[in-house]
């Protein structure tokens, strides 16, 4: 029998949605406020959901303290409270959308979560929202 299972998590960031080789004009029309040149912040609601058999020994389709621990390692340790275009290495080069911060989340997940079909939920204000779930 096939389960999701899923771990809450919250991280606030900053950033500034922008390509350096568009001048600001151009930045603005199409990021509108998210390209302030001093950034912005958001409150980061995240779902991680793992899919597997549930293991017959333990009951478990994962150990959600071990899901628990990785999120705070791999997620929240490396992107709570920091400037992500300035301070997270993947966003010196990638526009940090939600959409990108998600895939981003994503690859940094899923190395350790190999056994299991993973799904990641960010929602970067309380209606906006992506959900990624690898390649398609």
């Amino acid at each position: 029998m096939r389960l999701k299972v899923s771990r809450k998590a919250h991280f606030n960031a900053a950033h500034r949605l922008f390509r350096k080789d568009w001048d600001d004009e151009k930045n603005k029309a199409v990021f509108g406020k998210c390209s302030n040149p001093h950034y912005h912040g958001h409150n980061y609601d995240l779902i991680v959901s793992v899919t597997g058999e549930i293991d017959p020994e333990t009951g478990f389709v994962i150990d959600l303290s071990i899901l628990k621990d990785l999120i705070q390692q791999e997620v929240e340790e490396y992107l709570d409270h920091k400037n992500l275009n300035i301070e997270v290495e993947e966003f010196k080069s990638l526009n940090p959308t939600v959409e990108n911060i998600a895939v981003v989340i994503y690859n940094r997940l899923k190395p350790s979560l190999q056994d299991f079909e993973l799904e990641v939920k960010l929602y970067e204000t309380p209606r906006n929202f992506v959900t990624y779930s690898g390649e398609a």
